[in-house]
């Protein structure tokens, strides 16, 4: 009986708690626990997972480590040589191309002076011819010829081709060929006095020295 009340007085008090707090408890009451649904496992093939599973990174070959910075260290080594070794190749050939490119414009320049030696007897007759024609004697024909004349040495003159100009000056054998030796007090001592036959430079070449008096 007293049993009884007291469970009756614990229900009381249980039911003016929250709902959150109540708790019944009776200690000759077996409850069931919660029950619970399992699903069935799918079957994993082992196998399959296996192959999936990332594979461990050789400790040689993980990052970081002193094998593999030694061979950066190589490479950016090896790097470096090619590179340096590429430079010294590209100057040697832009050298080389300019060595090339020199000689060929000195060949030409070559070929081009034997040319241009073989028309100085052309342009000597040239002005032989007007020399001998006075003013009062030209005709229509004179003045043709001089004008082709003019048009023979404008063009060489575009192409490096110049007559030396040496009266007044001292006498320099890479350029004058003295055929005569005058005394002349009014003249320095090794002046050239007098140009007998054209000399004619083409570029920096000389094509046919200069025929000169020579004050002693």
């Amino acid at each position: 009986m007293d049993a009884m009340l007291k469970r009756l007085q614990e229900e009381k008090e249980n039911e003016s708690l929250p709902a959150e707090q109540r708790l019944i408890v009776d200690p000759n009451r077996v409850n069931d626990g919660t029950r619970v649904s399992i699903d069935e496992e799918e079957d994993v093939d082992l196998e399959d997972a296996e192959a999936k599973r990332p594979k461990p990174v050789p400790k040689k070959n993980r990052r970081g480590s002193k094998a593999l910075m030694v061979e950066l260290e190589q490479a950016h080594a090896l790097a470096e040589a090619n590179k340096e070794k590429y430079t010294r190749l590209l100057a040697d050939f832009d050298n080389m191309r300019a060595r090339n490119d020199k000689e060929n414009s000195k060949m030409f320049d070559y070929g081009a002076s034997d040319t241009l030696e073989k028309l100085l007897p052309v342009i000597d007759n040239f002005e032989r011819a007007l020399d001998h024609v006075t003013e009062e004697e030209r005709t229509p024909f004179e003045e043709g010829i001089e004008m082709i004349y003019k048009q023979l040495m404008e063009t060489l003159q575009k192409i490096g081709v110049k007559a030396m100009d040496p009266v007044g000056k001292e006498f320099d054998p890479n350029f004058h060929n003295a055929v005569i030796h005058v005394e002349d007090a009014e003249q320095g001592e090794n002046v050239v006095v007098e140009e007998m036959q054209k000399g004619y430079m083409y570029k920096d070449t000389v094509l046919r020295h200069s025929m000169v008096k020579v004050a002693n």
